[in-house]
């Protein structure tokens, strides 16, 4: 009775060598699955993670570590959101980077390192992307203009203006250089007021 039902099972399944095994959903969810574990990389507290509960000693996680290079492949990369995992995943081919990354110092100073990066990407970027000036050309050093006699200000009626005539500067109307007239008469009134609010 059992030899007849062994018979049964051997007959109805195919022999194990001849069957090429095919996801159901042509590898939909594998793609997917190895997608996050690779984008996971891109945090040091998880890879820290990993380093203190002993992944990095089986060597089968190694191995899957090489297999997931293929990443790294640009057919793969433009799914990728977060780049920093490529290089993480570059650097846990290294047993030297695996073992540091189980001390939590090590964990922190990539986390700063990754902070800054994000930080300051964009501006580094942008110095090296930017087209810079061009040098302006060396021009000889202007004549010195004779100096020039203090103008004193004229009566608006004797004054005639012209389409062509340019608008006097209002620096021709200030006081004569080495005259403090306008500091002193600034202490002065602040002097007086202080005088006026005591008397009042």
């Amino acid at each position: 009775m059992a030899s007849g039902t062994e018979s049964d099972e051997t007959a109805d399944t195919p022999p194990l060598t001849n069957t090429i095994y095919k996801d159901p959903d042509d590898g939909r969810q594998r793609f997917l699955l190895e997608l996050e574990f690779v984008q996971c990389l891109a945090n040091p507290t998880y890879i820290h993670y990993l380093a203190q509960n002993r992944y990095f000693e089986d060597e089968a996680f190694i191995g899957y570590l090489k297999y997931l290079q293929y990443w790294q492949r640009p057919e793969y990369t433009k799914f990728i959101m977060y780049p920093h995992c490529l290089f993480f995943l570059e650097q846990l081919q290294n047993a030297n980077f695996r073992n540091a990354m189980a001390h939590p110092v090590n964990k922190e100073l990539a986390h700063r390192q990754q902070f800054y990066f994000w930080k300051n990407y964009r501006n580094n970027r942008l110095k090296h992307i930017l087209p810079r000036p061009l040098p302006e050309p060396v021009a000889a050093p202007p004549t010195p203009a004779p100096p020039q006699q203090p103008v004193h200000p004229v009566p608006a009626t004797t004054v005639s203006v012209t389409a062509n005539a340019p608008a006097p500067s209002p620096m021709q109307y200030a006081v004569p250089p080495g005259s403090s007239l306008a500091k002193n008469e600034a202490r002065n009134s602040g002097v007086d007021r202080r005088k006026r609010k005591k008397e009042g």
